[in-house]
């Protein structure tokens, strides 16, 4: 294959006609690695041929080749867990660590939320998948109907940017998760008391705490306004019921209450539930965990 100095003289070549999320979504993929690309949709084996990267056509999987159909008999290959690749699968197999600025672990949990899932749907392995509406249904309903003139190739092009920031979006919720479990657990092993742990500033903490933490009981954190919160943790993920509520008397105050009752003069608040609280300052807060930890449950 010729050696291309400029991005604009990649081909890229997909089939043409109805579209689906498979291929709509590959194009989506690569356009975050290649800003210019010449795209042909077309099924003339001439064309595809001359093409520097084939998508969801030709009969063939080769990734070195550039080569990314999976519908020649034997497929293209399957996961660990049995969900066959379709040719985003195989896309995000060479390029998924590279379009996530080289973050395996964001890529891997990319392939297991988006990727896989399209893939399950393009090959009608649909156990497991979740009901209702599907992302490869939405992707289906940009083709147009037969009431329509639009034409398939500018209909595709408008898929392919929905497209493109759903997967962005895929990719920051990726990384943010995978960034707070990190700076959670760092949390976790710093903090004085295995019971109270502290957030710089506040991070999704509740799967890497349980996860993680049997002991921890309080989460202390500083609240967008700049005043501080001490939550409690729930027994797991999703549960109203707390390993260790804050103290009962304390419950629905707030104010010159709250502070009459703990003493501490710039309590503002505790939530009926018991499950959240706040003061001034985050001295303050540390001392409603410190209260919270010696009274009786």
């Amino acid at each position: 294959m010729a050696q291309h100095t400029q991005m604009t003289d990649i081909t890229i070549a997909t089939h043409n006609g109805n579209f689906h999320a498979d291929d709509v979504f590959s194009i989506a993929a690569l356009k975050t690695i290649f800003p210019a690309f010449n795209l042909i949709r077309t099924r003339n084996l001439e064309l595809i041929a001359e093409a520097d990267i084939v998508i969801d056509v030709g009969g063939e999987y080769n990734a070195d080749a550039g080569r990314f159909d999976h519908h020649q008999r034997g497929g293209a290959g399957e996961r660990e867990n049995g969900i066959p690749y379709s040719s985003f699968g195989l896309i995000w197999q060479k390029y998924g660590v590279q379009i996530c600025q080289g973050n395996q672990e964001v890529a891997n949990s990319v392939d297991a939320g988006l990727v896989s899932t399209i893939d399950a749907i393009d090959c009608g392995h649909v156990e497991g998948v979740a009901q209702g509406i599907s992302l490869s249904q939405t992707i289906s309903m940009f083709n147009p109907t037969w009431q329509e003139d639009s034409h398939f190739d500018s209909c595709f092009d408008e898929a392919v940017e929905f497209a493109s920031r759903v997967l962005t979006r895929f990719i920051a919720t990726a990384n943010g998760g995978i960034s707070a479990k990190d700076i959670v657990a760092k949390a976790i092993e710093d903090a004085q008391d295995p019971r109270v742990i502290v957030l710089e500033k506040y991070t999704p903490w509740k799967r890497t705490v349980h996860a993680l933490s049997t002991q921890a009981l309080y989460m202390v954190y500083p609240s967008g306004s700049g005043q501080w919160r001490i939550q409690t943790v729930p027994v797991e993920p999703g549960s109203f019921e707390d390993r260790k509520s804050l103290p009962k008397p304390w419950a629905g105050l707030s104010d010159d209450e709250l502070k009459a009752v703990t003493g501490i003069d710039d309590a503002m608040f505790c939530h009926n539930g018991l499950f959240i609280a706040g003061a001034e300052t985050f001295e303050s807060t540390m001392k409603m965990a410190a209260i919270a930890l010696q009274t009786e449950a």
